[in-house]
């Protein structure tokens, strides 16, 4: 987002200036420049979500290509990404014919960029079919290919002659493999069994053998390993997407970058398409890193780049690195194995940033694009992988708690990066149940975690050969009879025609998401960047986000990062500013204490700088993070007694300590609460702060119950009030009620699980606010005011320090809504898999309850639309009403004597209807629509007939709270 000073947060005049640069990334992620006020009431498609466009290959319908198009842009989305993924098809797909890269594919691409840059959409393409990343031009046997390292071995007994041949690979070659090139042939004393589960060998003896070398056997037990290097033949998912197949690159050379590079350069790239993606163009996208073998994965100069980059010799090692069906065969002593794997990983990571992610990016960026890419899936350090990345981009299924999100949002923090992405709201067995109720619950913690776009999974073209009604899915039925996971959203599902509200919801968050920078309180250092491990900072899950603190995590590449320097005592403070950084033991090492000298002499300088550093523990033992190279272990112990001789620098004996640690520096947290599961993002532009905070779950499946507290959060400018920020209706308010102390400010919170809210602070006006109340204090046309649902005398201090009495008179006693007139749109399948029919039920209720308990209605899917009306009698100025609808399946929409509300809360199903009521007879009517599930039960049992009826339509109980207003005087 733009630069925003605390003059304009309100204004509606002055323009933004001109969007800050991302480092080398092109105009692509630049936002235009309009006033906050305005973007926010009507943020447009830069800030909105987007959908993962599902097509059968290019065996598509071109006008049909733009409609889908027009529909998601209808519906108030901001770009699609498309993807050739078709889990759910058993029928040929014509891969010769309609394949990726094909014409027919590549028109229906041309059709979509040129409906999407009339639409103002973005359009993302995938680097080639489905995923991993592969192309058609290579077989397994080229040297662009994925490759892994096979072993054979055979065990020998003391006084063996060995001359050959060398051992066989246990694992056979692929179809399609037809060359196996013999690395080495080494021997190693075993220690135990041979037939263990993994046989341990003695490192001293390891030995590689030359070239036709007779070897005999010492005493003792002898493995003899040989080491082939071949392709894998991996490609990508459900394919075959191309004729010929498309084979996976090797993600670690530059002759796998290259293939992917010229098959663009050769094929997809076509004058209208390059032309297109300079205007319309988002990001090429790669998805997560699923290089899948029975061996290791390899590449062919992997032995040399490791010499160069560890600084010494991997194969006497060889035999702890290969692997069996993701299991390690054999082992040393523990140090030296963990040791020395740790290297290889960490080698593997420099290649697949080096030779892979950031010639993409080269690439993305001469086409005008950016490069997004989910960086996991093998131990690489994902936090420099979203530092370089222009769009890191993390995934709601894979993950498994919001530390997965934060690992990859400090790289984006220290990289001076915008956007962390997000393959949102997909879930096992959820095609066609899913509710924008779970989305919501999902996306409010998942933003909690540092996540700013939300890319929906997502959006399917209408139909496939072989397709059931309601029309082709990408994942549903998976493989052919699963229900599947994923939804395929748009208009065939009946909550399509509320979307429009949510998309609204998404775009107002994510702008706020994207102001200025977060601000992060503290940084712990990690060893290893890996991400979607599930493995965070266990006190401050478990302790310190509970009461408010934020976090991050940083490697060491972050360290050597342009942004890695001290000011006013803050890490990175141009960035996520840290206040302090925790150094703790190897978390996935069993907290072992290993450090590389680099690190160590970073640390030493942050801290001589004036960075507040906690060390937990006592690291007397520090050791190198791999295998020691002469003299490290002794640099290390140097180093770390010179860091904790530090004044800036405490040290804690174990994490319980780390908050004695932290106020004794003197370092606090920007939100204070009293212990909850409220959890926030605080973001900085131009001096304006912004805070979203989400009642949150840390993982998935954690339960959390409502919230009702008071905050406390840090306001820079002391003179800045704070305003509510509505991501539902894009208004702004201001709070009426907060209480200011120095540079922090309390306000109250109260949230269903899941929900979130926007503060913003701009300026205020000499109109004094209330600090305390025994009502409800807003600010309502500029007036102070006062409202609530009982009689009464109610008490206000006022900023002024003024205590004002204002008096209630009586209020309209609540009136249940049980007496309800019901017409139901009832979806069918038609003629064809994507024709719907719809007829109508129409009911009278005498008490609410769910479709699934009302015989007629049982098994239908659609959309409810209930009609009650309320004789208020003389309903008199002061007067209003909260529309409490209790429990609502799926979305809903309110309208009130013929008038539409505006959109509401989905988690929070109370409306103030009170504008809209007039004396004597009102009307009120809900809409509410559903999921397709209860339907597919029964018209597709095969598939979906395992699963549960869903309780769909207004469930209550629901009544009107009628409430009286008087301005505070």
């Amino acid at each position: 987002m733009t630069g925003l000073t605390r003059r304009t947060f309100l204004g509606a005049t002055a323009a933004f200036g001109v969007a800050a640069a991302l480092p080398a990334v092109p105009p692509a992620l630049a936002a235009p420049g309009r006033p906050f006020a305005q973007r926010f009431a009507a943020p447009g498609t830069d800030t909105a979500a987007k959908f993962r466009w599902w097509w059968p290959h290019g065996m598509v319908d071109l006008r049909e290509i733009a409609r889908e198009v027009d529909q998601i842009a209808d519906a108030g989305f901001g770009g699609v990404e498309i993807q050739d993924v078709h889990h759910s098809v058993r029928a040929d797909l014509d891969p010769a014919g309609h394949g990726w890269g094909t014409p027919a594919w590549l028109a229906a691409v041309e059709t979509a960029l040129r409906r999407a840059r009339d639409r103002k959409l973005r359009v993302d393409l995938a680097l080639g079919p489905c995923w991993p990343t592969a192309v058609p031009t290579i077989t397994p046997d080229d040297p662009a290919a994925c490759k892994e390292l096979a072993h054979g071995v055979t065990f020998v007994p003391g006084g063996t002659v060995y001359s050959g041949p060398p051992p066989a690979a246990v694992e056979p070659p692929e179809e399609g493999v037809h060359k196996q090139d013999l690395l080495a042939v080494q021997v190693a004393k075993v220690v135990g069994s041979t037939t263990a589960a993994t046989v341990t060998l003695d490192p001293a003896t390891v030995r590689t053998l030359g070239d036709g070398e007779t070897w005999t056997a010492p005493e003792g037990t002898w493995a003899v390993i040989a080491y082939w290097l071949r392709g894998s033949a991996q490609q990508p998912e459900a394919g075959p997407h191309t004729e010929p197949a498309s084979y996976v690159v090797d993600h670690f050379s530059r002759a796998g970058v290259q293939a992917v590079i010229d098959v663009w350069n050769s094929v997809i790239l076509t004058p209208a398409i390059r032309r297109l993606l300079r205007e319309t163009g988002g990001d090429l996208f790669e998805d997560s890193l699923e290089i899948e073998t029975e061996a290791t994965p390899w590449t062919p100069d992997h032995l040399a780049e490791f010499r160069r980059r560890a600084g010494y010799d991997l194969l006497p090692y060889l035999p702890v690195i290969v692997q069996r069906n993701e299991k390690y065969p054999f082992t040393f002593d523990a140090e030296t194995t963990n040791h020395v794997r740790d290297d290889h990983n960490q080698v593997l990571s420099d290649l697949y940033h080096d030779n892979h992610l950031l010639p993409l990016r080269d690439f993305a960026h001469s086409l005008g694009m950016t490069l997004r890419v989910q960086p996991y899936g093998l131990p690489t350090d994902a936090i420099r992988s979203a530092a370089l990345l222009d769009v890191p981009e993390s995934e709601s299924l894979g993950f498994k708690n919001l530390d997965d999100y934060r690992v990859l949002a400090s790289g984006r923090d220290m990289g001076g990066r915008q956007l962390l992405s997000c393959e949102s709201a997909a879930y096992a067995n959820g095609a066609y149940s899913t509710t924008w109720d779970k989305v919501l619950q999902t996306m409010g913690s998942v933003f909690a975690g540092g996540v700013n776009q939300a890319v929906l999974h997502g959006f399917s073209y209408a139909s496939a050969p072989g397709a059931a009604w309601p029309g082709f899915a990408a994942f549903s039925p998976y493989n052919g009879n699963g229900i599947g996971y994923a939804e395929a959203w748009g208009p065939r599902q009946p909550t399509w025609g509320h979307v429009p509200d949510i998309a609204g919801w998404f775009a107002r968050t994510q702008l706020v998401l994207r102001a200025g920078v977060q601000k992060t309180d503290i940084a712990f250092f990690r060893q290893k960047g890996w991400t979607s491990t599930g493995i965070g900072a266990p006190w401050a899950t478990n302790d310190g986000i509970p009461v408010g603190w934020t976090h991050g995590f940083l490697s060491e590449a972050m360290l050597d990062l342009p942004s890695a320097v001290v000011r006013d005592g803050r890490l990175a403070p141009d960035g996520p500013a840290y206040k302090a950084l925790v150094l703790d033991g190897d978390i996935f090492r069993n907290k072992e204490h290993t450090l590389s000298v680099h690190a160590a002499q970073r640390f030493l300088d942050l801290a001589r700088a004036g960075l507040p550093v906690v060390v937990v523990g006592s690291w007397t033992d520090v050791h190198a993070a791999g295998i020691a190279l002469p003299g490290e272990n002794d640099q290390l112990r140097t180093l770390l007694a010179q860091l904790v001789a530090q004044p800036r620098v405490r040290v804690a004996a174990d994490a319980n300590g780390i908050p004695g640690a932290l106020a004794d520096l003197g370092v606090t947290r920007d939100v204070e609460y009293d212990r909850s599961t409220i959890m926030t993002v605080h973001r900085v532009d131009d001096g304006v702060d912004y805070y979203y905070l989400a009642n949150a779950r840390h993982a998935e499946n954690r339960r959390i119950t409502a919230v009702d507290q008071d905050v406390w959060l840090t306001s820079r400018d002391r003179s800045a009030v704070p305003y509510l920020l509505d991501a539902w209706t894009g208004r702004v308010e201001r709070i009426g009620r907060f209480e200011r102390a120095g540079d922090r400010v309390r306000v109250r919170v109260a949230l269903n699980p899941g929900q979130s809210m926007l503060i913003g602070f701009g300026p205020g006006d000499r109109a004094p606010h209330a600090t305390a109340s025994d009502g409800e204090v807003r600010f309502d046309g500029g007036k102070l005011v006062l409202r609530a649902t009982a009689a009464g005398a109610y008490s206000t201090t006022l900023s002024t320090g003024r205590v004002v009495r204002t008096t209630v008179e009586a209020v309209p006693a609540p009136v249940p809504l049980t007496a309800w007139d019901l017409e139901v749109e009832d979806w069918q399948p038609g003629a064809t898999p994507t024709e719907t029919v719809k007829t109508t039920h129409r009911l009278s209720l005498t008490a609410l309850t769910a479709w699934s308990a009302i015989p007629e209605l049982q098994d239908v899917s659609g959309v409810g639309r209930y009609r009650t009306t309320v004789d208020l009698g003389s309903w008199r100025p002061g007067l209003g009403a909260y529309l409490e609808l209790g429990e609502v399946f799926d979305t809903y929409r309110v309208q009130v004597n013929g008038r539409a509300l505006p959109p509401a809360d989905v988690l929070d199903p109370v409306v103030d209807v009170g504008p809209w009521l007039r004396p004597g007879r009102n009307t009120i009517e809900i809409e509410v629509a559903t999921t397709l599930l209860n339907r597919l039960r029964v018209t597709n049992p095969a598939v979906f007939g395992i699963a549960t009826r869903q309780a769909y339509g207004l469930v209550g109980p629901a009544r009107l709270v009628p409430y009286r207003q008087e301005e505070i005087r």
